[in-house]
């Protein structure tokens, strides 16, 4: 090859040199906070059928493949053993709660049924006619002469067989386990966080250990997933809309660090909900066992501003059931909310026979059948009127329930920010402040601009050094915060006030699930989205199964929602069984649609990108705002 012919070759590979640096340089000035380090081959499209959706709730866990149609339900319970004889034992408690025992509670309570018995008479009946209350005294005369007939001398319902001593009993085997056995029940989630408390195995360090031998035994046992073959697998998280950032962390962390998951996507409950059902936009309520979450999501995106978490549930309805049948006579009479297996059979009793269904009045008999351990079978009969209706009922008027002194209900509030993620919203918070003075400045100048001679050059030209730095800061902190909903970042002060004064005003009070969809809805920044959620509110969780609750919940909100909205909202849709599936699963389907969507694969956070980042990778890679 002659030396004319090289010398083209080598400029060919000069430029080719060269537009290799200019891509370097720009990549490093574009560099995102944390460099993705994802090795080429992981990005490509995974198999659904190596995705496993945990949708963990307060009573209930629901975990399975996203190919598979239902996932696998089992109580959100273990029974571990103790580690020394004679040690007392401590069982998490189901039904019953704090607050419950005060003296006021029980004043609480009757004004509260004051209030269901006058919304149940003001509201007429489908032929036209107001529905007359019906007493518990009409009741009680007929339920206390009963008494049980046996129906078969063995119930042939077992306590859970320990006799080979095992270390720890899961689900519904821990439900039945006999409490003269050496054995402490926990439930290490209560109200959508995890149960942290006093109490033996009431530490972060024991709640997450009881949290990963769950989740493994469920994997093992129902999804035939041996723990060491994890590493192939990739997990999507469920987690409430508002949740306690430290405690995400630490499910993280034992997903991939502790189990071995090769990645993890976390996402919200409630914009899974809209995923599961097929809508773009919705009010979602969210009526699990122990809280209710309110949001309004539009086109995968939770508004901040406009969650709310209410501190009842379908459990607080049942003990509430419970109360209004004592009242009535209830011939079970040895029946206590202490016992596991009365608190099975209460919620059972609650799911066959409540309703919220305006046509149904008057007394009717009913019988129920007792199984319980170690007991004959034996058959119930019982006479009720009104207490089928005004036990849903109170989660209208919730002062039914007769809880004092608890946080009722909780707001979407700013993180406290943690020490491993440098770039939290308190740095977004400042770099947005810097930013807009810097702009405002910019604006000053352009309006007086000065002489161009001024110190001997231009001020537009060659910045210091601080201001060069200063301005990129500037940019970081805004690509950022292009990601935060509304006013997130910067607010006024009387938005400020505005917010701490809505705290302050619903924080002292429990409201009714219909308050809170109004108070959310209007929450929305534009009118537009309001007549949005209005026209599609979405109801899921397994608290609001009765029969007659879609009508009811719909003729509530149209009573209560402001007059302006009800000119323009042509159809205020109340949505209870989207696509005629169970309520209870909808959140869990979406988390397994999620895993088949494209862009899930800008989400996943690998185990050897949060070994090194840790909690950073969730403000990089989390789809809602960290």
């Amino acid at each position: 090859m002659t030396q004319a012919e090289r010398e083209p070759e080598n400029g060919k590979e000069k430029e080719k040199d060269r537009d290799k640096e200019k891509e370097k340089e720009q990549r490093g000035v574009k560099r995102p906070i944390v460099p993705p380090v994802i090795p080429e081959p992981l990005q490509e499209q995974i198999q659904s059928n190596f995705i496993v959706v945990i949708n963990p709730g307060s009573a209930t866990l629901r975990i399975g493949r996203a190919t598979d149609t239902l996932p696998v339900s089992i109580p959100h319970v273990i029974a571990r053993r103790h580690k020394h004889q004679g040690q007392p034992r401590h069982e998490d408690p189901w039904l019953m709660r704090e607050g419950l025992n005060k003296p006021e509670s029980n004043e609480q309570r009757q004004n509260g049924l004051k209030m269901v018995d006058q919304a149940i008479w003001s509201k007429k009946m489908s032929n036209g006619a107001r529905r007359i209350p019906v007493s518990a005294d009409q009741a009680r005369a007929f339920n206390k002469q009963m008494r049980p007939a046996v129906l078969d001398p063995s119930s042939r319902v077992k306590w859970t067989n320990t006799s080979h001593h095992p270390e720890f009993v899961v689900g519904e085997e821990a439900l039945l386990v006999n409490p003269t056995d050496c054995y402490n029940i926990h439930w290490p989630i209560r109200r959508g966080q995890i149960n942290l408390h006093g109490g033996p195995g009431g530490t972060l360090t024991a709640v997450m250990a009881d949290l990963e031998t769950i989740w493994s035994y469920a994997i093992q046992k129902f999804l035939e997933i041996p723990l060491r073959d994890l590493k192939y697998y990739r997990c999507i998280l469920l987690v409430p809309d508002i949740n306690n950032r430290q405690h995400v962390k630490e499910l993280v962390n034992m997903l991939l660090m502790n189990m071995g998951f090769s990645g993890i996507v976390v996402h919200q409950e409630s914009v899974c909900a809209t995923f599961g059902s097929g809508l773009s936009s919705a009010c979602v309520i969210d009526v699990g066992d122990q809280k209710t979450s309110v949001c309004c999501v539009e086109d995968g995106v939770s508004h901040r501003n406009s969650r709310l978490c209410l501190a009842y549930g379908g459990l607080d309805v049942t003990r509430c059931f419970f109360w209004l049948i004592q009242r009535a006579g209830f011939p079970y009479r040895e029946c206590q909310l202490s016992s596991k297996t009365d608190c099975l059979l209460l919620q059972q009793l609650k799911e066959t026979f409540c309703h919220l269904e305006q046509d149904i009045s008057g007394l009717k008999d009913h019988e129920f059948q007792l199984r319980n351990p170690d007991s004959p079978a034996v058959l119930y009969q019982l006479r009720l009127g009104d207490e089928k209706l005004q036990a849903p009922m109170a989660l209208f008027y919730p002062a039914t329930f007769g809880i004092v002194g608890q946080k009722m209900t909780s707001l979407q509030q700013r993180s406290q920010g943690d020490s491993e993620d440098p770039h939290d919203e308190q740095y977004l918070m400042g770099t947005q402040s810097k930013q807009d003075q810097s702009a405002k400045a910019t604006a000053e100048r352009k309006t007086f601009p000065k002489p161009s001679g001024f110190d001997g050059e231009s001020c537009s030209q060659n910045p210091e050094p601080s201001d060069r730095s200063h301005s990129q800061e500037m940019d970081l902190g805004h690509s950022q915060s292009d990601c935060l909903t509304g006013n997130e970042v910067e607010e006024s002060p009387f938005a400020v006030m505005s917010r701490r004064t809505a705290i302050s005003q619903f924080e002292g009070k429990a409201l009714g699930i219909d308050k809170a969809i109004l108070h959310s809805i209007d929450c929305c920044a534009s009118d537009e989205t309001k007549k949005k959620m209005y026209s599609c509110i979405l109801v899921v969780g397994g608290g609001l199964m009765f029969h007659g609750s879609q009508e009811f919940l719909q003729h509530r909100i149209l009573n209560k929602m402001p007059p302006s909205f009800r000119r323009v909202v042509e159809n205020v849709e109340v949505i209870t069984r989207p696509k005629d599936m169970d309520p209870r699963l909808i959140a869990w389907k979406g988390g397994a649609v999620l895993a088949c969507l494209d862009t899930t694969q800008e989400l996943w956070i690998y185990q050897r990108e949060w070994q090194r980042f840790g909690v950073r990778m969730l403000r990089e890679r989390a789809a809602f705002v960290w």
